[in-house]
């Protein structure tokens, strides 16, 4: 099976850096847990899971690796911005456990970096990068989830503080977050879109209460966040008050699939789930020969390769100014593609594992402790959060296409 060789595009600085990285993998890889280690940040949900993933985050930022592209007095290590791309391959290929601070990383951070004060940007980037500080998402509510414009979470200002009252839905890992970005309304009387504010909001105030959302996973890695009056200073406001959508609208962008500082390496991800579903494949036999002899197995594996490649370069594309007409609408091609991806790639990984994805999670006799039976249901998530495969395929058509509602 055809596959994306990172090293034939190396240049020898390139090759110099990732043999050094490789190096350090050998030395610092953490060692597998007696406990169960989740493939995805979307899935923890023990205290001993989060305290082995922030250890490990916390390491990878000591040692270089983590913060690449972020300016140093920020508490990031500056450098070049192909170097968290070649970070993100290795750690994909020595299978080093997942990144546990994906929202502050990925979400929390570029917005703070383009719309946050320098005091904010000094504040809160070295514990986002360094995982002393987790970060939720504080957006979707029970009546406000694809259209994020209706929520009415509302931030009242009384003198040098906001007081917070709401409820919000979805909030992943909002019971061991330090911190939530959270969008409110903060004018009732203007038109939805302008009447919003973004906050960054202590999860230890109080009139703040999280309550688990049980998975089909029986995970409990989704909350709700309720808030009475919930009192926060002035100063955590990100941006002037009414700008909140635009804001969002950054954070939307990266969430969708952006490089950049905020990269969490998902094509990379992609790559080493691919191999590993195509090493799962040989491994197993059907007829007396390797599934992965079986054409219609390889063909499911080869396609999903070259999407992945695909995404890769429109990431890439994504970047240039110049052909970024409408950015939101370049992030919800990308958004789409992964998540159609992920469901598809967890689909192929049950057709192979076969009889065996009948045993459950922890049960005897689960195959890899059944793993891949949760990869497999954890994968339609991405088709309905962060805006439903329906809702981006409506912004393609209609911002980018130009074509007619309804």
């Amino acid at each position: 099976m055809a596959k994306h060789d990172p090293y034939a595009e190396d240049t020898p600085e390139q090759a110099k850096y990732r043999k050094e990285l490789k190096k350090w993998l050998e030395k610092n890889l953490p060692p597998k847990p007696k406990f169960h280690l989740p493939m995805s940040f979307l899935e923890v949900d023990q205290a001993d899971q989060v305290a082995y993933l922030q250890k490990w985050q916390n390491t990878l930022y000591k040692g270089g690796y983590l913060g690449l592209g972020v300016s140093e007095k920020y508490g990031g290590h500056g450098g070049e911005s192909w170097m968290q791309k070649v970070v993100n391959q290795e750690l994909a290929r020595a299978k080093a456990p997942t990144i546990l601070n994906v929202i502050g990383i990925r979400m929390a951070m570029p917005t703070i970096l383009s719309h946050g004060s320098e005091e904010q940007k000094k504040k809160y980037i070295p514990g986002i990068l360094s995982c002393d500080e987790i970060w939720c998402q504080g957006f979707s509510e029970p009546n406000a989830g694809s259209d994020l414009g209706s929520a009415q979470t509302f931030a009242e200002k009384r003198g040098d503080s906001w007081i917070i009252n709401g409820h919000k839905i979805w909030t992943t890992q909002g019971q061991f977050a330090k911190w939530m970005i959270l969008l409110a309304r903060t004018d009732k009387e203007a038109k939805k879109h302008a009447g919003l504010s973004y906050f960054l909001v202590p999860m230890q105030s109080e009139g703040i209460e999280v309550k688990p959302l049980t998975k089909m996973t029986r995970e409990d890695s989704f909350n709700q966040t309720f808030f009475e009056n919930v009192e926060i200073p002035a100063e955590q406001i990100v941006g002037k008050p009414g700008q909140g959508w635009m804001i969002a609208m950054t954070t939307l962008l990266h969430e969708r699939g952006s490089g950049g500082s905020g990269d969490v390496g998902i094509h990379s991800a992609f790559e080493g789930r691919i191999r590993q579903t195509a090493a799962l494949a040989k491994s197993r036999k059907r007829g007396g020969k390797s599934m992965l002899d079986d054409p219609l197995v390889r063909d499911d594996l080869v396609k999903l390769a070259i999407e992945t490649e695909a995404l890769r370069q429109h990431s890439t594309r994504a970047k240039i100014q110049k052909l970024q007409d409408y950015p939101m609408g370049i992030m919800s091609l990308s958004k789409l593609q992964q998540s159609e991806m992920m469901m598809r790639l967890g689909e192929v990984s049950i057709r192979v594992l076969g009889p065996d994805a009948w045993h459950w999670a922890e049960s005897p006799g689960a195959f890899e402790y059944g793993d891949w039976e949760l990869f497999f249901m954890n994968g339609y998530g991405p088709i309905i959060g962060g805006g439903t495969s329906e809702i981006q395929k409506n912004i393609i058509g209609e911002r980018i296409l130009g074509m007619a509602k309804g």
